[in-house]
């Protein structure tokens, strides 16, 4: 389930709210549902609604469902917010700024949002090879998603999946099914991914595993014709005709925007979070993958639980800015 920006009309011009979160994953779902049984007026905006859901097929792991396609759980998790009020905003904050006690978004197409408090649930981008040959034949070829493009080299002689975790195997093994055969490319000698996805691209006849080895152009003409690469160990350099790359090298925090909300980070990038969630920032917590909170362990169940607490957090914060607001009050609680 991919719904794309373009295809929505001019947002209004001014909204209010309680909480604004930034986001469209499960972290921002789970964060959009829990402030709404808050009984507060929350807001999501997201450029794709999904997040890294919109990359995958299946899933096995989410509980109360045995198997459910990935899209399926996006509209029910869409579907239940909306149920609850909450409005669902397909754009991208550009900027956020502190006003007063709270804070004022401004959004690509213009829309200029106030919250009390903002979780940041903006999820994880895509790592780029950035050699010579990838940017022009993104979809041309060149592909970052395995479970989106598959099919489209259904009888192809041969393509190659880049990466060693857990979204090269699972790309690897469904495109064995395609094409005809797969060279796996990892640039170390032994995978991060989990072992029994590991086993199960050993057990495919037409997987070729390339190991200590990078990919130093992807060339081609009108399309993707073949790769260069090279081993570190030996330093050989060869060529692979293949007519498809899967780039499946993981993903990265947008550095860009997190340093312009002024949030602090860990040394890989990631938001750091204490307590509900909260951040350095006051009135602003963080949920879901792009936190320091469990690296390396992302799955949708935690990413959902996070935008709850998150969710929890943001109710004690406006409900002790009511309460400093109270005649008499001590700002205690």
């Amino acid at each position: 389930m991919s719904l794309r920006l373009g295809a929505l009309k001019r947002a209004e011009e001014k909204i209010s709210s309680d909480v604004l979160i930034l986001g469209g994953g499960p972290a921002a779902f789970g964060a959009a549902l829990y402030s709404a049984r808050y009984r507060l007026n929350a807001v999501v905006v997201a450029e794709s609604i999904g997040g890294q859901l919109n990359n995958a097929g299946e899933i096995e792991n989410y509980l109360g469902f045995e198997r459910i396609q990935a899209s399926e759980l996006v509209g029910r998790f869409k579907k239940h917010v909306e149920s609850y009020g909450v409005k669902v905003l397909q754009d991208r904050v550009i900027e956020v700024k502190r006003e007063g006690e709270g804070f004022i978004a401004t959004t690509r197409r213009g829309t200029k949002i106030d919250a009390k408090a903002v979780i940041v649930a903006i999820g994880l981008k895509r790592r780029v090879l950035g050699v010579p040959g990838e940017r022009e034949f993104v979809g041309r070829g060149v592909s970052y998603c395995s479970i989106c493009d598959a099919a489209f080299f259904k009888d192809a002689e041969a393509v190659a999946v880049v990466g060693g975790g857990d979204s090269a195997m699972e790309g690897a093994s469904l495109l064995s099914n395609f094409a005809k055969k797969v060279y796996l490319i990892h640039r170390r000698g032994e995978f991060r991914a989990q072992p029994i996805l590991v086993e199960e691209v050993k057990s495919k006849g037409n997987v070729e595993i390339v190991l200590d080895t990078v990919v130093t152009e992807i060339m081609g003409t009108k399309s993707v014709e073949g790769i260069k690469v090279r081993n570190l160990k030996t330093g050989e350099e060869r060529e692979l005709r293949v007519s498809g790359v899967f780039i499946e090298i993981g993903f990265e925090p947008d550095t860009q925007f997190i340093k312009s909300l002024g949030l602090e980070t860990d040394d890989y990038g990631f938001i750091k979070v204490h307590g509900y969630m909260e951040t350095n920032v006051k009135g602003m917590f963080a949920a879901g993958d792009i936190t320091d909170l469990w690296r390396g362990f992302r799955q949708v169940v935690t990413s959902v639980a996070q935008g709850a607490v998150a969710a929890h957090g943001a109710y004690r914060y406006i409900e002790g800015m009511k309460l400093k607001k109270t005649p008499g009050s001590t700002g205690q609680s």
